[in-house]
């Protein structure tokens, strides 16, 4: 008899439980808080203008869901982008998208542009002490054009997707295409007219990617001149890039490079609207680095090459040579060492030359 009264509660609560297991989460359940910070020390011995200084160069706080088919994240930022004691906060993601298809998936909001190998490529995961110039100035950080700084973010549409798919199943081919303000992070459209960019890439071997990227564009609202009177005159500006992207990545180790060239007036200075006749209409710039382990999960070692021309002359050229360690306490916990030699053909003449140290203290929760 007490078997028998044992058997049957052990079955009651297997059926408890499986009733349980089988009950759908609730929205709320679905909601994973993530973020990280970054600490930086860098000192620059340019001429005249030497500088030595902790910094607070970025935190970030993340909440990701999923509703049905829907993915949708919200990031925040923190940054000492105007100066020191001048920090901004803003919201720089609030996307939802929907990935019932591995194969054409909509996402809508405020996200990462369609342009370049490295523009989403997480700030940590990135592995240096910041993107490449050319990154920085043609995809919509600190750009050229004269856009805030918008961490190569936008507000649109974009389709995307992996397709063509190998006797094992590995997809061959992703493309993207998105439609945006073209106005950066947390504006709305000054001209009517979208942006349109978008990239596409072959994947022939596991961990290697070769693409291109294509932006069509214009910024509204700019200053193109003055009348007789000295009263500004504004205008659109059109802009058209394309980008040559190579990468590969798996085991640890990552090489990866990339050309951008840019047609379209631009003003030069982040967050002015007024045309620099004097930069030329065209820029263009590339990197090439390479990240092996030393000891695997441990420590690595990297190098990079970049050039970055303001006017697509020379003359206007910045070029850095940078090595470096990288050293993983934990996964999460990051220790980041490097040295830059910079030569600088927009300073003096026999202000060329500088060197750069750049250490940081990278986590994640």
């Amino acid at each position: 008899m007490k078997k028998k009264f044992f058997m049957t509660c052990l079955l009651a609560l297997a059926v408890l439980s499986m009733s349980a297991q089988e009950q759908p989460k609730k929205w709320y359940e679905n909601i994973k808080f993530s973020g990280y910070g970054m600490l930086q020390y860098q000192g620059v011995d340019k001429e005249g203008a030497h500088t030595n200084s902790f910094n607070l160069r970025l935190a970030r706080f993340i909440l990701d869901g999923k509703i049905g088919e829907f993915d949708w994240r919200a990031q925040i930022q923190g940054t000492n982008a105007k100066g020191p004691a001048e920090p901004t906060v803003q919201l720089v993601d609030l996307y939802t998208e929907w990935r019932k298809y591995p194969e054409f998936k909509v996402r809508a909001g405020q996200f990462k542009r369609a342009f370049t190998f490295e523009n989403p490529t997480h700030p940590i995961t990135q592995g240096w002490r910041g993107y490449a110039d050319v990154i920085n100035r043609l995809s919509g950080f600190g750009d050229r054009a004269g856009e805030k700084s918008s961490g190569g973010r936008d507000i649109g549409v974009q389709i995307s997707g992996d397709i063509l798919p190998n006797v094992s199943g590995r997809k061959l081919l992703h493309y993207q295409v998105g439609v945006y303000n073209g106005e950066g992070v947390n504006r709305s459209d000054k001209n009517n007219q979208k942006d349109i960019i978008g990239g596409i890439w072959v994947m022939p071997i596991k961990g290697v990617r070769i693409g291109a990227f294509g932006w069509k564009g214009s910024h509204g609202d700019m200053v193109i001149g003055y009348n007789e009177t000295g009263a500004a005159i504004t205008g659109n500006v059109p802009l058209n890039r394309y980008c040559l992207s190579a990468e590969y990545d798996k085991d640890e180790y990552t090489f990866r490079t990339e050309y951008i060239h840019s047609q379209g007036w631009g003003t030069g200075v982040i967050g002015s609207n007024v045309i620099n006749y004097n930069l030329g209409d065209k820029a263009d710039g590339w990197y090439v680095f390479g990240i092996v382990p030393l000891i695997k999960s441990k420590l690595h070692a990297k190098a990079r090459y970049q050039t970055y021309r303001v006017s697509k002359e020379w003359s206007s050229s910045v070029n850095q040579v940078e090595c470096g360690l990288n050293y993983f306490f934990t996964k999460n916990l990051e220790l980041h060492l490097e040295y830059s030699h910079v030569n600088d053909r927009n300073l003096a003449a026999e202000k060329h030359n500088y060197n750069l140290l750049d250490v940081e203290f990278d986590f994640r929760f």
